[in-house]
């Protein structure tokens, strides 16, 4: 929890602080928004290539079977299918909480899966820090994001 909490929790609550209380804070972000932008993307880019490279890097003849293409593309086929089901149900489910507000029923589809990869890597890695397979752990997850 510590691990959990130091990694997701805090830079989170940090976060959120200084969005409402440092106005300094706030006018840098405004005025600097691209290149942040690019920065965040550019985060995102190193964390997918070090997750990738820690999966391939740690595989083994033992563990050859989860890494083949035909799994891979298993899993992939499996999760869009996940996706298109979630995504239809959230859509109907959105519409009963909000059905004459469209707006937020579109906001609430895109918006809520957009940290599934900025919070599931720090989660897998904090839970499975010292098992070496923890880059095949990620993988379904490396797959899902850019479904998303």
């Amino acid at each position: 929890f510590y691990k959990l909490a130091l990694r997701v929790v805090l830079p989170v609550a940090v976060g959120q602080i200084l969005h409402n209380y440092s106005t300094t804070v706030m006018e840098f972000v405004r005025s600097h928004k691209k290149h942040l932008k690019k920065c965040q993307e550019y985060a995102l880019i190193y964390i997918v290539y070090t997750v990738f490279c820690s999966t391939f890097a740690n595989t083994d003849e033992s563990n050859n079977s989860i890494t083949k293409i035909t799994d891979i593309l298993w899993m992939g086929l499996l999760q869009l299918f996940l996706l298109c089901f979630v995504m239809v149900l959230a859509w109907f489910s959105l519409r009963l909480l909000f059905r004459d507000e469209p707006r937020l029923r579109i906001m609430g589809l895109y918006g809520g899966t957009q940290k599934s990869l900025a919070m599931g890597i720090p989660l897998i890695n904090a839970i499975y820090e010292h098992n070496p397979k923890v880059g095949l752990y990620t993988l379904p997850l490396l797959l899902w994001h850019p479904l998303q």
